[in-house]
């Protein structure tokens, strides 16, 4: 399980959260943008949460990030005390940190996206997907706990 963990999290959040950025950020610094440290700390912070995140589902819920082998235990412990989807939001805050680390448009654009993407991913597939799957346990989870931190 341990390489389809490694797979998903570089398939996945490996992608969207540091290739894409990097490739823009790459074209920003082409262009001469100096990096705004500030956006640096908010990348590391939102990197530190998603391995948090990630290290739950593998130890916790028994599974991986990827929807083709998801947690088989629902995860409510850690940062899933606090929001029902902390992983999205450690992604969204990397991406702001590029964001910030390059005032870049195109990131913040792409940024913007990406979080639209995600709330319609968790609302249509992913919510759905847990009340079927854990039942009561999700319903009693989700009148507990946020969908994103309010």
């Amino acid at each position: 399980m341990w390489w389809r963990a490694l797979f998903a999290f570089l398939a996945l959040p490996g992608v969207v959260a540091i290739a894409v950025p990097a490739f823009l950020a790459a074209g920003e610094l082409r262009r001469g943008t100096t990096p705004h440290p500030a956006g640096f700390v908010l990348l590391a912070a939102g990197a530190f949460l998603l391995l948090w995140c990630v290290r739950d589902f593998y130890v916790v819920g028994k599974g991986t990030l990827a929807p083709w082998s998801p947690p088989r235990q629902l995860v409510t412990t850690g940062l899933y005390r606090f929001s029902r989807n902390p992983m999205y939001v450690a992604v969204a805050a990397m991406l702001a940190g590029w964001s910030l680390a390059f005032l870049s448009p195109a990131l913040a654009t792409y940024t913007g996206f990406v979080i639209v993407a995600f709330h319609l991913r968790v609302l249509f597939g992913e919510e759905p997907w847990l009340a079927r799957t854990h039942g009561a346990a999700w319903q009693e989870y989700k009148t507990r706990v946020p969908r994103w931190l309010l």
